[in-house]
């Protein structure tokens, strides 16, 4: 009965997309229709779109279970998703708008050389988003394989759970390029509006629930999340995870707290860089619109992430954390297993098996619509600033980048595809963190220096941009989450590719400590060291940046 439930209720919900995207794809008839929606979204339709675009799989799945299985070091991750809005809204939101047309690279590139920045710009844009898309949609074939109850040993349609994981990625692969290609930025929002309203109701749903469940107590809920949780009150107090005190080992100990001030320098400077979310500033018509959207975004957002305080621990004090780990060693089921054991309760077990069909189809919702923004970012960036701004150094038509942007996005498709299908088996958490660890370290020294700084240059922006994006790669493949890492919950290796042996020499897990100073010091020397210097091309940006004159 779950599979029947969820499998149409799939199926209903890519019905009603691929109908909007259809619908969409009469209103695009020009390159500024495609890359930015016509910007004729209003601000509330925008702040929807980028709620839509930001809450991604981990976020409803990874946050949920997060908390359910750490308690208070999991909703770190909440408050640090949240607050850096709050960086996106006051230094770069009305800016970008104003300043850009279709991609971050309008920007890095008005006061400089065109070719070197934007050539740098999409490979950062491209680099960031095939990761975050990895990690969407291998977290697709694992959710689905695990929603449809396809264990080892099991089939479904013929399928075990291996096939079944990598039908899923080709499906979610082509339905991507489906939404960008035919529906451009109008299809592409429409898709995120209904995807957040989907999400903001199913998650309200088990909200209200999950107190009810406590007679609206959050302190009875709390303490039974500690008791079902094995650690006791320490389940909702800091260093269950991160910043542990380890005895006996003061190296140790000063390790773990720095990792937890790196996560949170990339969670909260991350998203001020995040190509994908940049973009969705250039679909309002004014800068008005722009402010109003992100705090319509924060608003969305803030709930969101409150609510996740519930769902992770509900999922701790109803499903308990033997049933969560059992199931997934990382917790991320324990909103869907929340949601199926809320509904036996109050519905029986037909309301388990609906709740449950609803949530993850919800899910898989949130899914499709973050990989296809991802897609339409990377393709955008791919034609607009490579191929129509480098190879053909502006001699294009629109007509000519929009073919060229829909060709990208099946090749950007393709090469998800193909690489998540290798990475079905991959412990894919690291894949999120080192695209908003990417997007602090090289984006963001670059826009809020070609922004704030006079005398930045095109060797500080290059240099900037492929400084802080190397040594965030280089980083992370030497630090314990690619090698060395053993997991707390199954003592077993949580690495990225399970090995035995161990080339790790760099302590932190997420490198946005070392990586986005040291993208900030690139940018920086490289300005410094080049005689380059336009004057007046700065006080036209910044005219342009604080007033919209010209922008479009």
């Amino acid at each position: 009965m779950n599979r029947t439930l969820t499998i149409v209720l799939f199926l209903v919900f890519v019905a009603i997309t691929l109908g909007i995207t259809v619908w969409a794809s009469r209103q695009t008839k020009t390159a500024s229709d495609f890359y930015a929606g016509g910007r004729s979204f209003s601000g509330f339709q925008n702040g929807l779109a980028i709620g839509g675009d930001y809450m991604s799989a981990a976020s409803f799945l990874g946050i949920a279970g997060i908390i359910a299985l750490f308690g208070y070091d999991g909703f770190l991750y909440s408050i640090g998703f949240l607050v850096a809005w709050l960086v996106a809204l006051l230094l770069v939101a009305e800016l970008m708008r104003n300043s850009g047309k279709y991609t971050m690279a309008d920007v890095l590139s008005y006061r400089m050389r065109q070719r070197p920045v934007r050539t740098a710009a999409a490979v950062s844009t491209i680099t960031v988003s095939i990761f975050y898309l990895l990690a969407q949609m291998v977290g697709a074939g694992a959710l689905v394989a695990l929603l449809l109850g396809i264990k080892p040993g099991a089939t479904v349609l013929g399928m075990n759970a291996d096939q079944a994981k990598v039908a899923t990625i080709i499906f979610v692969g082509v339905l991507m390029i489906v939404y960008v290609t035919v529906g451009g930025m109008k299809g592409t929002t429409y898709v995120q509006i209904v995807k957040a309203g989907l999400l903001m109701i199913g998650a309200g749903l088990m909200t209200v629930l999950v107190l009810a469940k406590f007679g609206f107590n959050i302190s009875d809920m709390l303490g039974s999340a500690a008791e079902k949780s094995g650690k006791g009150a320490a389940f909702l107090e800091p260093g269950l995870r991160y910043g542990k005190d380890i005895p006996g080992d003061a190296m140790a100990t000063l390790w773990s707290k720095l990792d937890l001030i790196s996560l949170g320098l990339a969670l909260v400077l991350g998203t001020a860089g995040l190509p994908h979310i940049l973009i969705r500033f250039y679909t309002v018509p004014t800068a008005r619109a722009a402010r109003k959207s992100v705090l319509w975004a924060i608003g969305l957002i803030g709930t969101f992430y409150l609510m996740t305080l519930a769902l992770g621990f509900g999922a701790a004090a109803l499903v308990g954390r033997d049933a969560i780990v059992a199931q997934d060693p990382a917790g991320n089921t324990a909103a869907p297993q929340l949601a199926e054991q809320l509904g036996k309760d109050f519905f029986g077990d037909t309301g388990g098996a609906l709740m449950l069909a609803v949530i993850a189809a919800v899910a898989f919702a949130t899914i499709l619509a973050v990989v296809a923004g991802l897609t339409l970012a990377s393709s955008s960036s791919l034609a607009h600033d490579f191929y129509a701004n480098v190879i053909k150094r502006g001699n294009t038509t629109e007509r000519q980048e929009v073919v060229v942007a829909k060709v990208s996005a099946f090749v950007i498709g393709g090469i998800s595809i193909l690489l998540s299908i290798f990475a079905t088996k991959l412990n894919v958490a690291f894949l999120v963190a080192l695209a908003f660890a990417i997007a602090a370290s090289a984006n963001l020294p670059a826009i809020l220096f070609s922004l704030f700084w006079r005398r930045f240059n095109t060797a500080g922006a290059v240099a900037g941009i492929y400084g802080g994006l190397f040594s965030a790669v280089v980083l992370v493949f030497f630090s314990p989450v690619v090698s060395g890492k053993v997991d707390a919950v199954t003592g077993k290796s949580a690495s990225l590719f399970g090995l035995g042996t161990d080339f790790a020499w760099f302590p932190l897990e997420n490198p946005g400590l070392v990586s986005i100073p040291f993208g900030f010091l690139c940018a920086y020397l490289g300005t410094v060291l080049s005689k380059e210097h336009d004057e007046a091309k700065y006080a036209e940006l910044e005219v342009r940046s604080l007033t919209g004159a010209g922008a479009h």
